[in-house]
């Protein structure tokens, strides 16, 4: 299998850090927006979408800042990728934008792309931050 390449999007978005973070690090928060349900046990989280049923192991976790998860079939199969979401807050503007890592094959590169938005775009719709 040939490895995952890296890839960063930016998204701009209005919401205080603090709020942002409690979506992006929570089960419940995670539920409202990235998955239908999410369930976690200890550093293992449970990801649920209609009839399908991904698991992921918690990599790391800044309080406030950044969570990066790695799918537990990827690590099954000897695949070096993960998933990071991590908000950065410009210092002059304070400008609050959410940075997504992600792995994907280099054929499905701008499908990722596209999910993430369409991800981000429902996260902003719970947030209000339309």
């Amino acid at each position: 299998m040939d490895d995952k390449i890296k890839f960063n999007i930016e998204f701009p978005i209005q919401a205080s850090p603090q709020l942002l973070y409690q979506y992006i690090s929570t089960p419940s928060g995670l539920s409202e927006w990235f998955a239908d349900n999410v369930n976690s046990r200890g550093e293992f989280f449970t990801f649920i979408w209609d009839d399908s049923e991904e698991a992921a192991k918690l990599l790391s976790k800044k309080s406030g800042e950044r969570i990066k998860f790695q799918w537990l079939a990827d690590e099954e199969e000897g695949i070096n990728s993960h998933f990071e979401i991590r908000i950065q807050v410009d210092e002059i503007t304070k400008d609050v934008s959410l940075i997504i890592t992600d792995f994907a094959e280099e054929d499905e590169i701008d499908e990722a792309k596209m999910l993430w938005e369409n991800q981000i775009s429902d996260l902003k719709q719970v947030l209000g931050s339309v």
